[in-house]
């Protein structure tokens, strides 16, 4: 016998039926009726693979679950009972290894087995090769660069590629999410099955059930012959959704199912066929608010979100750029038919890491492109990168008192908005797994710029900016207080005020109301000076198109 396993079920019969059918396919297998008997057996003996249902007389099989998971790196898949599928999903948040329902289908029982053997053959494998494995090379090799936050994901990936529970991909656009799920599957024990990606919004819906199901012929106009579903294809290995957000109500519905009995039919047939696929998800959008609002069903939401993975922003990882523009410069030459790579000159090195990346990585390579095409030569410069100046931030005049309390600091991604009544940044996608590093520049466009509006002392501030250039940098304080309720708008730079020096300068009507009139009124002058035009007053406010909408709503102003 070349493994052995732990079955875990109160039914007599059911275990029997189970221990028979591993035995053909070469496992010797130790039965246990109750939770203790198996918590017995499993400290008593050392098994490979452990099959457990969930609902035993003496407890819950998800204590099993939690047992072997923190221990060992043994597959643990759970049986369930129809219609218990949050409690499968549980299990795998705890680390199972994958699930079966009931009543037990032995060709399903098997093909579980078979992917458990797998994964316990690479864990062999893994401990007799050498120091650096080749799933730590093919890491390297997809996953380009060092920092911190990037050996912590390529740890996730690897753990990752040893379930089969459904993973969902998050991050802003450019970050990698298919690099990614390609990873998960070559590192997996479906290797040797299909990966098949989809862009869910690129399917117009009335050929979205077709797509993913496949039809019959003839079961509509234009169904000339029998066509494979993408759940058919990727039979054995993984289905990449991409962009899962793009998805219609209606469409969600037969995915949650499919997804859930594993059985898919196509149009015009009568009869469900098995598919054993696993399923990644991606989406740069926020899918929790799109449940909150109704534009994503909730229970599909629990399914394919069962491990959620969060990729790291450039800027979260901006000392891995000269790698990997190295590493895309090389690409682009080959791909060219280039005789050579071109190279960066220091000072477009440094140039680079100043930039704001807000397509992240695919940004940085087409950047990278546009630069070979400008340059006249192999070596390209910053003025090739087509990137706007940037300007220091230890050129501020040290009359200016930059300290925490008083002033928003400028991070990497500058321009960052800043509510006014928090002090804090917006949203910005940055993992769990990393802390967003200092970055010793903020960039402007070489004209006068109007930072954003900040509050000190219950009074709205900004600082203004006059033709900046990398060598004048004269930031000046000015009062957002208006003189009159008509002159309600942006300050310019030709006020000037002090801090308030004393309690009378407090406003009357409270902090809150009194930084809701600056705001309503700051909005209401950008608005006039751009003629309605939302996006040009969103502009001219430091701020996005979506930030200027909620705002209005929320302060009442007519959008009209």
């Amino acid at each position: 016998m070349t493994a052995t396993a732990l079955i875990v079920d109160d039914e007599a019969d059911l275990c029997r039926l189970m221990q028979i059918t591993l035995t053909k396919i070469g496992i010797k297998s130790d039965v246990a009726y109750s939770l203790a008997q198996a918590q017995a057996y499993w400290k008593a003996n050392s098994y490979d693979f452990c099959l457990t249902d969930l609902n035993l007389p003496d407890g819950s099989g998800l204590d099993l679950v939690k047992q072997v998971s923190s221990s060992s790196s043994t597959p643990i898949a759970v049986i369930t009972a129809h219609g218990s599928m949050d409690l499968a999903i549980e299990a795998l948040k705890l680390g199972a290894f994958d699930f079966v329902n009931k009543p037990l289908e032995l060709p399903r029982l098997r093909q579980l087995v078979e992917s458990a053997l797998k994964v316990i053959r690479q864990d062999n494998d893994t401990k007799v090769a050498s120091t650096r494995t080749p799933e730590q090379q093919l890491l390297d090799s997809r996953l380009i660069g060092h920092s911190a936050v990037m050996q912590t994901l390529k740890g996730t990936i690897l753990k990752l590629a040893r379930s089969q529970a459904p993973v969902f991909l998050s991050g802003a656009s450019g970050t990698g999410k298919e690099v990614v799920a390609r990873l998960i599957h070559d590192l997996s024990a479906r290797r040797d099955g299909c990966f098949v990606p989809v862009n869910c919004g690129a399917i117009p819906s009335e050929l979205m059930e077709s797509e993913f199901f496949g039809h019959k012929k003839g079961s509509f106009t234009g169904a000339v012959a029998d066509k494979q579903g993408l759940f058919q294809q990727a039979s054995g290995g993984t289905l990449f959704l991409d962009e899962v957000a793009d998805l219609p109500l209606a469409m969600q519905v037969k995915l949650l199912r499919a997804i859930q009995e594993k059985t898919v039919r196509a149009i015009g047939d009568t009869r469900e066929i098995p598919v054993d696929i696993r399923i990644l998800s991606a989406t740069h959008k926020d899918l929790n608010q799109l449940v909150q609002s109704g534009a994503f069903r909730q229970d599909l939401y629990y399914r394919i979100n069962v491990i959620e993975l969060t990729l790291p922003t450039l800027m979260a990882r901006y000392e891995d750029i000269p790698v990997l523009a190295q590493h895309f410069l090389a690409l682009i030459a080959e791909e060219w038919q280039l005789e050579h790579p071109a190279e960066l000159s220091p000072a477009a090195y440094q140039r680079l890491q100043q930039h704001n990346f807000a397509g992240n990585v695919r940004e940085l390579r087409n950047i990278l492109e546009r630069a070979i095409t400008l340059s006249d030569s192999s070596v390209i410069e910053a003025l090739h990168l087509g990137l706007p100046e940037v300007v220091a931030v230890d050129n501020v005049p040290d009359d200016i008192e930059m300290t925490a309390e008083k002033l928003v600091s400028i991070t990497p991604a500058s321009q960052t908005q800043v509510n006014s009544k928090t002090h804090s940044p917006q949203s910005k996608s940055v993992p769990n797994t990393a802390t967003q590093p200092a970055h010793p520049y903020t960039q402007h466009n070489p004209a006068q710029v109007t930072s954003n509006i900040y509050s000190t002392h219950g009074s709205s501030y900004m600082t203004t900016i006059k033709n900046v250039t990398p060598q004048h940098f004269e930031p000046t304080l000015v009062a957002a207080e208006p003189d009159n309720k008509e002159d309600k708008g942006i300050v310019h730079a030709e006020s000037s005020s002090a801090l308030p020096t004393d309690s009378n300068d407090l406003p009357k009507i409270g902090l809150e109301a009194y930084l809701q009139a600056q705001e309503e009124r700051l909005i209401i002058k950008a608005l006039k000076q751009t003629n309605g035009n939302k996006t040009q007053a969103a502009e001219l406010l430091g701020t996005t198109f979506r930030s200027l909408r909620y705002r209005m709503k929320k302060l009442e102003i007519d959008e009209n």
